[in-house]
C-alpha cells in the first residue's frame, strides 16, 4: 500500500486528488495539509511514501517545504504539482529535492502512474519534458568562467563509461535509447544508472539531470 500525503491550499483540488486516489487499491491518503508548514508536520507524524506537493501556498511555500522534508533525512518522496509553463518555480523544487513535477491538468492516468513510479524510487517526469524545463530555466544556474566539469569530485569519481551515460541522460534520452544507441542491453544501462546514482549520490534521475547541468557535463540546445 502506497501512502499519499497531499499538501495544497485549495480544499477541492485536495478533494479531487483523495477521490481519485483512494479508488485505488494500492494507495491511501494519510493526511491533507494547506500549506508547507502543516505538511512538514505531517510528514514527520505518518511518514508517508509520497507527497503530492504544491508549489504556492500560503506562508511555507512547497519549495521550502520540500527542502525541509529532505534534509530531515524522511524517505518521503515528493512530487511537485504545477502548471508548468506558468510556474517558474518548478526548477527550484527540483533542486530542493523533488523526485520529479507533475502538471495539474494531468490525466488520472498520469497522475497515478506517476504517484507509483516515484514511491518505487523511479522519476515521474519524462525525459522530454524532464529537458525541456532545465532548458528553460537553466539561466537560474551561476556562470563560472573557466569552470570544467572533470573539476567537481562527482563526475571524476564516474569512470568514461558512467559519465557518457550521465551525459545522455542529462540531454533527455532514456534508457531504451540509451541502450539503442550505446549498442548495449536495457539491463547493462539500468545497471549503470544505478551505479551513477549511488556515486554521485542523487537521489534519483531527475537529480541525476540536475547534477549534468550544475557541473556543465550538459548544457542547454
Amino acid at each position: 500500500m502506497t501512502t499519499v500525503l497531499l499538501a495544497d491550499d485549495q480544499p477541492m483540488q485536495r478533494f479531487g486528488f483523495r477521490m481519485l486516489l483512494e479508488s485505488q487499491d494500492d494507495m491511501t491518503v494519510v493526511g491533507e495539509a494547506a500549506n508547507g508548514t502543516e505538511a512538514v508536520h505531517l510528514v514527520a507524524r505518518h511518514h508517508p511514501d509520497v507527497v503530492l506537493m504544491d508549489i504556492r501556498m500560503p506562508g511555507l511555500d512547497g519549495i521550502e517545504a520540500t527542502r525541509r522534508i529532505i534534509a530531515s533525512g524522511a524517505r518521503t518522496r515528493i512530487l511537485i504539482v504545477t502548471t508548468f509553463d506558468l510556474d517558474e518555480y518548478a526548477y527550484d523544487g527540483l533542486r530542493a529535492g523533488a523526485s520529479g513535477f507533475l502538471v495539474k491538468d494531468a490525466l488520472p492516468e498520469e497522475l497515478l502512474a506517476g504517484i507509483r513510479a516515484v514511491a518505487a524510487g523511479d522519476a515521474v517526469v519524462a525525459p522530454t519534458l524532464t529537458r525541456r524545463l532545465l532548458d528553460a530555466y537553466v539561466h537560474h544556474l551561476p556562470v563560472v568562467p573557466g569552470e570544467r566539469p572533470t573539476s567537481d569530485p562527482r563526475i571524476t569519481a564516474l569512470t568514461e563509461r558512467e559519465r557518457e551515460i550521465l551525459t545522455v541522460i542529462g540531454q533527455g534520452w532514456s534508457n531504451t535509447e540509451i541502450a539503442a544507441r550505446l549498442h548495449l542491453a536495457e539491463s547493462t544501462v539500468k545497471t549503470h544508472v544505478t551505479r551513477i546514482l549511488a556515486k554521485t549520490g542523487a537521489r534519483d534521475r531527475v537529480q541525476a539531470v540536475i547534477l549534468a547541468y550544475d557541473t556543465r557535463l550538459v548544457t542547454p540546445m
